[in-house]
């Protein structure tokens, strides 16, 4: 590596909105997210029934098809 033209590499603390913090590194003393592991529902099982249906169960029952396919 050439000497003088990488930004320096440190530890970051990062800072959720959810008021966790935990530290990484990164080329910036501080960090700000919207969403952590934390507070993310696919992380904390919290997901809505209708964002884990397949867009195909979603199309038959749309259309109907779940009803005529028994």
């Amino acid at each position: 590596m050439k000497k003088g033209i990488h930004p320096e590499y440190m530890e970051t603390k990062v800072t959720c909105a959810c008021g966790n913090t935990f530290t990484v590194r990164s080329n910036k003393p501080e960090l700000e997210v919207e969403v952590c592991d934390k507070c993310h529902p696919f992380f904390t099982g919290k997901q809505g029934a209708a964002k884990k249906a397949g867009r195909v169960e979603k199309f038959n029952k749309k259309y109907g098809f779940d009803k005529a396919a028994k």
